[in-house]
């Protein structure tokens, strides 16, 4: 039985990344040829895959189109004509610099008549990384690390990234002036929020240097003196809606966390059970997410298959292995006890769960079991971040390698009767 219910958690969470895969989901969204250049930029963990299909699937003159994307290292592909770039996600590096300000500078001398392809996807904010004025990649990368141990929902995170980046929240497309531009994003983040997902390089910034300083607050995080000194001078704030330098730019969303469950959900309709979408926007500690899941699938009738998506985080505390995804199902595990009859497997549809190798994880009725018969405390295990070492060691970490897309989290829990 547990086999057969393993099979079919992989099933959905493939499904679920299918459907967000830019060979399927980009070619309707093209634009149409510009009388002038094509210059195609992005970035993100699919910026390769979707660089990718606009080749295969661009009506104009190949001699035209060119241009640069950056992606994750270990998530490129091959391409003709759009040179692949790989840099450090989520922490970035001198890759990532190098190549937004590349991204940057591709954008000076162009015209009205030329066109501005940018391709987006989760993990962008990170992999196009070029520091304002006076901020240093040392300086920005210690306030990155803070922010992701600290338990930041990802607005808040990118709240603070805009206002320390030469290239986000707009300032990108607010370079491309007078040239149009298109932008085409896969969403990562909760509420599809175009500003958030990536940080909104091409697009209007409704946030401010004031809110990027209640996050460092609210969390505690005292950063590096520029730092501090810039968010404190409030210059040269981002473009705000109603721009001009963005009349011409608008954004087009080609793949929501929505859509994605909506595969898994189908998946699951076909194998006999009754699908519950719980949400594609969650947010909140992963454990907690864990407790209140387990509470509701303890009191589910038999044949329903409780599915959701968003962004849970972990505050990290301990010293072991394991991002949000595994953190959910260990404390899910812990929260079901045992209980006969639920299956539940969650993931990162990126395959990386948080910096780690594997995807995610799976629980079975005798997760706990399996584990303490291994010598671990789940318990334990779970106080220390590791849940990364409770799955390895007991065989059910999900391992697919980078997917080259990214709609965020995937959570199903299916109830059996016993």
């Amino acid at each position: 039985m547990s086999e057969a219910k393993r099979a079919l958690l992989r099933r959905m969470f493939n499904a679920t990344v299918a459907a967000a895969a830019a060979e399927r989901c980009l070619p309707p969204h093209l634009p149409t040829p510009p009388k002038g250049r094509t210059v195609v930029i992005g970035a993100g963990k699919g910026a390769a895959a979707m660089a990718r299909a606009v080749e295969n699937h661009w009506q104009g003159p190949p001699e035209r189109l060119s241009g640069l994307v950056v992606t994750r290292y270990g998530h490129g592909a091959p391409t003709r004509h759009i040179e692949v770039v790989e840099a450090s996600h989520p922490v970035p590096d001198a890759a990532g610099r190098e190549a937004a300000r590349r991204v940057l500078e591709s954008m000076k001398g162009l015209g009205p008549d030329d066109l501005v392809l940018c391709l987006i996807s989760g993990g962008g904010s990170a992999l196009l990384a070029l520091p304002a004025d006076g901020i240093a990649l040392d300086d920005k990368r210690a306030v990155t690390s803070a922010l992701l141990r600290s338990g930041a929902t990802i607005h808040e995170i990118n709240a603070v990234r805009k206002h320390l980046s030469a290239i986000k929240g707009g300032r990108l497309g607010a370079a491309a002036h007078p040239a149009p531009v298109v932008t085409l994003v896969i969403s990562d983040v909760p509420g599809d929020n175009l500003s958030v997902i990536a940080s909104g390089p091409t697009v209007p910034d409704p946030s401010t240097y004031a809110d990027a300083r209640a996050v460092l607050a609210k969390y505690g995080i005292t950063p590096p003196q520029a730092i501090a000194a810039r968010l404190a001078e409030a210059r040269d704030e981002t473009p705000k809606p109603g721009d001009p330098r963005l009349a011409r730019a608008r954004a087009i969303l080609i793949a929501t966390p929505a859509g994605a469950l909506q595969a898994a959900c189908e998946v699951a309709r076909a194998a006999g059970y009754e699908p519950l979408l719980l949400g594609d926007a969650i947010e909140g500690e992963a454990r907690a997410v864990a407790a209140s899941q387990a509470r509701l699938a303890l009191s589910s009738k038999p044949g329903v298959a409780l599915i959701s998506g968003g962004e849970t985080t972990v505050t990290v505390r301990g010293k072991g292995r394991g991002g949000r995804n595994a953190e959910f199902a260990l404390a899910l595990a812990l929260a079901l006890d045992g209980k006969p009859g639920i299956h539940a497997v969650a993931g990162d549809t990126d395959g990386i769960d948080g910096t780690e190798d594997n995807a995610g994880a799976l629980v079975l009725p005798d997760t706990l079991a399996r584990a303490r018969a291994a010598g671990l405390d789940p318990a334990a295990s779970l106080a220390n971040n590791d849940a990364y070492g409770v799955f390895s060691t007991i065989g059910d970490l999900i391992v697919t390698g980078p997917t080259l897309t990214n709609v965020n989290d995937f959570r199903a829990i299916l109830i059996d009767a016993v």
